[in-house]
């Protein structure tokens, strides 16, 4: 249906009447503020104040972390309030990881932190993504399907919310992705060989159903080991209980390594010989480079010769990723195929930046090597799997749908200060099927698991909507806090041909996000927005023509409205997407709370952010469309859902009351 509720259109370079406008030039001027929306009737605001009041009451009671009302702070912080002027330091680098503490505040003193209210504070906890209860989380480690259960691990920190201490193998269960029970914890560091760190593995199943986690331990004089651990009992769907092999460690850093520069095992697979290999990653000065290594049992492996892949000015690669796509099917490949109709993804994240880069090539076992299709857009200097926050991924064959899911590790946009008020850092990614895109040859296609759609409750749709230039449509959806948005656009195709062409290149990050205007962009939604626009995270299109009179279409997530907080990162994001002949431009964005997840063309670009807005929370989150461009109107069509909470039940260190808690149906 159309918005009927809109009314007229709010042109944004109009004076603000009931509706502001969107951001303009002139916002950004320090202590310049909007004016207030104007009232309406006492009735209405009424009815909206009742039905907002029991949304905050409902969600607190749902949230432990939620005590003693509206403006206190959380019970986890026992500092003064507001705490003195913090200076964001470095954690992780110098114990030989990638940092991981917010780069945009790293070694400046970002002064008072903002006043955050428990009810901000728990308004950021999400609804269906995957967390712990409580503490530190990153990389997502082991993922694997086994006796009916979707197992995940991660990198978790159980004495706090913040990287350090010990990091240790947290272990959770679900049928489905979306309800899940943390188990106790899978591998503590408990040996000299892992004594500061468990830190990432994979896991791989074997054909006679044994199942093996190699995973790299930093010594207890930080050196980085490879070690193998297999589970206690096989015939426990559940895997509660994991056993270290009593050789550990099984590799060390090969001559020449540094030795915090050997890390992150991958999924073995199986070549034509019937022997395993594994690829691990690391750097020779500047240069990313990945070991593979092979063995017939896991205990005792082989260097092969020269490496599976290297690029230069690259650094350090971690968590390197490599498993076969197919040609023709959309369905995923078990990590073991090669041959015919069959191309290779090799992925790394770059320690550098923090990004997660693949590219797609031919894997030669003979040789040893894999060489990507096209050199322009190899490892570290080409694609990325999400342009926003998202690092340290992890893909699995699932076997039980014969899809590839990838996982991806999304931290925190704050300061470590409201971490640790809220004791709490950082959830997952929605898991994502990922397949090769057949019509570029060069993407993967990324999209939300099939099962996040039975989330669904509720929907509205928005048809055949004219946004003209300039223009701002509110979008009249109950709470926009935890919402699944799809979104097509048709840009007018007589001002495409009549705009002028232009040498200049547009980029996401130095645009000016939103308020920029151009002929043929931005345009797009507007989510986690209050009533004044206030507080507003923009995901969009911006369309630019060169002077040959080819289009090229960029997918953009502006985040520097989206806090009146001047503790969190506010970066503009984005990247170029493959915009193909007879394609309408179309978007999915996964909203959830602090997370927005946006899916651009299908899944050729993924922008993923963390935004921490203070005004539109609970029922102030509203959602608009908007036009932002000079010269081309826009015909969109959105469709909105409410999207329903998953259950996370918690973990209980008696391995046997987790069986018996499942069994019983809880979960």
């Amino acid at each position: 249906m159309a918005p009927e509720a809109a009314g007229p259109y709010h042109h944004i370079e109009d004076p603000p009447t009931s509706t502001t406008p969107l951001i303009g030039a002139g916002d950004r001027h320090a202590g310049r503020r909007r004016p207030y929306v104007k009232e309406i009737s006492l009735g209405i605001s009424g009815l909206l104040i009742i039905g907002i009041s029991i949304g905050l009451l409902t969600e607190k009671r749902q949230n432990p972390l939620y005590k003693n009302g509206d403006d206190a702070t959380l019970s986890s912080w026992n500092g003064p309030w507001p705490p003195v002027d913090a200076v964001s330091i470095s954690r992780g680098k110098t114990e030989g990881v990638s940092e991981k503490s917010n780069g945009a505040f790293l070694g400046t003193n970002y002064g008072p932190p903002y006043p955050w209210t428990n009810n901000m504070l728990s308004w950021q906890r999400t609804g269906f993504h995957f967390q712990p209860e409580k503490n530190w989380m990153n990389d997502p480690n082991g993922p694997m399907y086994y006796k009916g259960w979707y197992h995940f691990f991660y990198q978790y920190n159980p004495e706090g919310a913040i990287w350090g201490n010990r990091i240790v193998w947290g272990h959770a269960v679900s049928k489905d992705f979306l309800h899940w029970t943390h188990l106790p914890i899978a591998m503590n560091t408990d040996q000299w060989y892992d004594q500061n760190g468990v830190w990432s593995g994979s896991a791989t199943i074997l054909p006679d159903g044994q199942v093996i986690l190699l995973y790299t331990g930093s010594s207890n004089e930080s050196v980085q080991l490879q070690n193998l651990a297999y589970p206690a009992n096989l015939s426990d769907p559940l895997l509660v209980e994991w056993v270290k092999h009593p050789g550990n460690p099984i590799l060390t850093p090969p001559r020449g390594i540094g030795k915090k520069d050997f890390r992150d095992p991958t999924t073995a697979w199986r070549t034509s010989q019937g022997k395993w290999r594994i690829t691990i990653g690391s750097k020779v000065n500047r240069t990313g480079i990945a070991f593979v290594y092979e063995t017939e049992d896991f205990k005792t492996y082989e260097l092969l010769p020269g490496v599976l892949h290297a690029v230069p000015k690259t650094g350090m690669w971690e968590c390197v990723d490599f498993f076969p796509v197919s040609l023709s099917s959309q369905n995923g490949l078990d990590t073991s195929i090669n041959g015919q109709g069959v191309k290779h993804v090799m992925k790394v994240s770059l320690d550098d930046d923090r990004h997660d880069y693949y590219a797609i090539g031919t894997y030669n076992e003979t040789a040893n090597t894999w060489t990507p299709d096209n050199p322009k857009i190899d490892l570290g200097i080409g694609i990325r799997y999400d342009y926003g926050v998202f690092y340290a991924s992890k893909t699995f064959y699932d076997q039980n749908k014969m899809r590839r899911i990838l996982w991806g590790w999304i931290s925190e946009s704050d300061s470590e200060s409201a971490d640790v008020m809220k004791g709490w850092a950082s959830v997952q990614s929605v898991p994502r099927t990922l397949v090769l895109d057949h019509k570029t040859g060069s993407n993967l296609l990324q999209w939300p698991v099939e099962e996040i759609e039975s989330l669904r409750i509720g929907s509205k749709e928005f048809n055949n909507v004219q946004v003209k230039t300039g223009s701002l449509i509110p979008l009249e959806v109950e709470s926009a806090s935890q919402v699944d948005i799809i979104a097509e656009f048709d840009i007018d195709k007589a001002a495409l041909e009549a705009a002028q062409g232009t040498d200049e290149e547009f980029n996401c990050i130095n645009s000016g996000g939103a308020a920029q205007r151009g002929s043929l962009g931005p345009f797009g939604l507007l989510v986690l927005a209050d009533q004044s626009l206030s507080e507003q995270t923009s995901v969009h299109f911006y369309v630019s023509k060169a002077r040959d009179g080819s289009l090229k279409t960029s997918f953009c997530t502006d985040q520097s409205r989206s806090s009146k907080a001047s503790d969190v990162n506010k970066q503009i994001y984005g990247s170029f997407v493959p915009v193909l002949e007879g394609e309408k431009l179309s978007v999915r964005i996964l909203v959830d709370h602090s997370i927005v997840e946006g899916f651009a063309q299908g899944g050729r670009t993924c922008i993923t952010s963390r935004v921490y807005p203070t005004i539109a929370i609970y029922g102030n989150a509203r959602v608009f469309m908007f036009n932002n461009a000079t010269d081309a109107n826009v015909m969109a069509s959105v469709k909105i859902w409410q999207m329903n909470s998953t259950s996370i039940h918690p973990n209980s260190e008696d391995g046997n009351n987790s069986r018996r808690t499942l069994a019983s149906g809880i979960a």
